[in-house]
C-alpha cells in the first residue's frame, strides 16, 4: 500500500489549490474525488448538442492573492474577463470544467471513487474505498460539504471533540436546482449572454453559452434561487416550472431538448469564521472548502475566492506543521 504525506478527499477548487500547493513544497499529495471530473460546481456539460457550464458560470476577485493568480491565468489564456465593472466576473475561455482540469494538471487525481471509511493505524491514517481499495496517509484535508464531511467521520475511528463536530453540523447547505435547455434558434438574451436582474420570482440567473463564446449551439441554463430550491423536493416539475417562468425571455416553441441538474450542496447557508477548520493539535485533521471564509472576508459567502483562499491557507497551515513539529 502506497503511503502519502497528505490525502485530500474532495477535488473541487479548495482540494485542488491545496494539493497544487502541497505538492510544489514537495509533498506526496494524494487527490480524491468522488465524481469523474475534478472541479466540484465547477461543471460544464460538454455533449453533440454543445457546451454548457451548469454550475459556476463565472468567479469574482477581491484579494491580492488570487488577483495574482488570475493574471497568470490570463496570461495563460485559461480566462478572460466577462462583464462586469466593480468587481469584473472572470470565466473560463472554453467551459469552467476544462478551467478546473487545467488547475489540476500534474495532480493525477483518483476520480469516480468513493472513501466510505477512514481508521487511525499506528498514527497514519488508512482510507477505504467501497470496493475495499485502500490508500495511507499521514495527513487528511477534507474539503467536500461539511455534511458529507460529518457523514464520513461518523463511519470512522474518528473521535471529535464535542465543539468541532458541532461546528461541522451548524454548517448547513441549500439546494439548487439548474435547467439546461437547446434551442434551434439563438436565445432573445442580452450580448453579453447572462441575465441576473429583474427576473421572474425564484429564478436566480440565465446564462446563454452561445453568447457567453463556449457552445456553437443554442444552449441556456437557467438557475432557480436556493430557497426555491429548498422548498421543492420532487424534481418531476421543476423543468416545467422553469419554462413558465422564463417564458418572457425564452422562446420554448423553439426547443429541442432539456435536461436538469440537482445541485444538493450548491451553497452554505451557514459559514464558519475561519479559512479551515483544525480537528487535530498537530494539524494532521483538517476541514476546508467554500463554507470557511476568512474573519476578514469582504463578500460574507461562499464562492470560488472563499474556496481559493481556504485550500491555500488549509495548505499553509499544514506546512507549519510538517516543518516545525
Amino acid at each position: 500500500m502506497q503511503k502519502y504525506d497528505v490525502a485530500i478527499i474532495g477535488a473541487g477548487i479548495s482540494g485542488i489549490v491545496a494539493a497544487q500547493k502541497l505538492k510544489q513544497a514537495g509533498n506526496n499529495v494524494l487527490l480524491l474525488e468522488k465524481e469523474p471530473e475534478v472541479g466540484g460546481r465547477l461543471a460544464t456539460s460538454v455533449t453533440a448538442e454543445g457546451t454548457a457550464d451548469f454550475g459556476a458560470q463565472f468567479f469574482t476577485v477581491r484579494t491580492k492573492e488570487l488577483q495574482r493568480e488570475v493574471q497568470g491565468w490570463l496570461a495563460k489564456g485559461w480566462v478572460r474577463r466577462w462583464f462586469g465593472e466593480d468587481y469584473p466576473r472572470y470565466t473560463s475561455v472554453d467551459g469552467m470544467g476544462s478551467f478546473a482540469s487545467r488547475l489540476s494538471e500534474g495532480l493525477n487525481p483518483v476520480t469516480s471513487t468513493t472513501i466510505t471509511t477512514i481508521e487511525d493505524q499506528d498514527n497514519d491514517f488508512v482510507l477505504y474505498e467501497t470496493d475495499g481499495k485502500s490508500y495511507k496517509s499521514k495527513r487528511i484535508l477534507f474539503t467536500m460539504p461539511a455534511p458529507q464531511t460529518v457523514n464520513l467521520m461518523d463511519n470512522s475511528s474518528v473521535n471529535l471533540e464535542a465543539s468541532v463536530y458541532k461546528t461541522l453540523t451548524n454548517l448547513e447547505f441549500q439546494p439548487t436546482y439548474v435547467g439546461v435547455f437547446q434551442f434551434d434558434q439563438p436565445a432573445p438574451i442580452a450580448e453579453n449572454g447572462h441575465i441576473d436582474k429583474q427576473l421572474p420570482d425564484d429564478v436566480e440567473r440565465i446564462v446563454d453559452h452561445q453568447k457567453k463564446g463556449i457552445s456553437n449551439t443554442s444552449l441556456v441554463s437557467v438557475y432557480m434561487t436556493a430557497d426555491w430550491s429548498a422548498s421543492h423536493e420532487s424534481e418531476d416539475t421543476v423543468l416545467e416550472v422553469m419554462k413558465k417562468k422564463t417564458s418572457p425571455y425564452l422562446d420554448f416553441q423553439n426547443l429541442v431538448s432539456e435536461r436538469l441538474k440537482t445541485w444538493s450542496c450548491a451553497q452554505a447557508a451557514t459559514t464558519h469564521a475561519n479559512s479551515f477548520l483544525n480537528i487535530d493539535p498537530q494539524g494532521k485533521w483538517l476541514v476546508a472548502g467554500d463554507a470557511f471564509l476568512r474573519p476578514d472576508d469582504q463578500a460574507g459567502r461562499t464562492r470560488f475566492e472563499s474556496a481559493f483562499l481556504s485550500g491555500q491557507d488549509a495548505a499553509a497551515h499544514i506546512l507549519s506543521n510538517i516543518y516545525y513539529h
